[in-house]
């Protein structure tokens, strides 16, 4: 059995008080979001390597709010995190094409479509919808407005990369990746 240090032990604790303090941010910003038929089903669409779009989604919202207590950003959060919760709400499995939408060129149309779709659901302020829309910057070539913008964009790049490098599990996961 391994024993943690005390200092260990402290570090841990604090690591999921910060957690827990930021799901519920979340969940009082977007219990509409969280709640509703659609978020849910997105966890039947695989996002990048073996994460669905519902894990990938909630992953985004807690590193966009993690980054702005890390560099101290002021931001409207409410904003942010409802932003970040439907940046990819696309609601179909890119990686299957089908005879209507052969999913070409996903990473170019996504953020439109995940507009339109979250537009239909949700009354969005202008900075939600610029975070959808421009999330994938550059590649949709204009870039985001708004700072809240800015970190969803930055907060998806980096869990995007983990996702798709299978190292999303902290960092002992890309050690042990590292060491193979």
């Amino acid at each position: 059995m391994v024993r943690r240090t005390e200092r260990q032990a402290r570090l841990w604790r604090n690591k999921l008080e910060r957690f827990r303090k930021i799901q519920r941010e979340i969940e009082e910003n977007a219990p509409d979001i969280l709640h509703s038929k659609n978020f849910r089903q997105m966890k039947e669409y695989i996002q990048h390597g073996n994460v669905n779009v519902n894990l990938h989604v909630m992953t985004v919202a807690r590193y966009s709010v993690a980054l702005t207590d890390f560099l101290h950003i002021s931001c409207n959060r409410r904003e942010l995190i409802r932003g970040a919760l439907l940046h990819d709400y696309f609601l179909y499995d890119w990686h299957i094409p089908d005879k209507e939408e052969p999913h070409r060129l996903h990473g170019f149309f996504h953020p439109g479509i995940a507009l339109r779709n979250a537009s239909k659901e949700y009354m969005l302020s202008e900075r939600e919808k610029n975070i959808i829309k421009r999330h994938m910057w550059p590649l949709t070539i204009v870039p985001p407005k708004y700072r809240e913008a800015w970190i969803v964009t930055t907060a998806d790049k980096w869990c995007s990369l983990m996702e798709t490098l299978h190292m999303y599990r902290g960092h002992g996961a890309i050690l042990e990746k590292l060491k193979a």
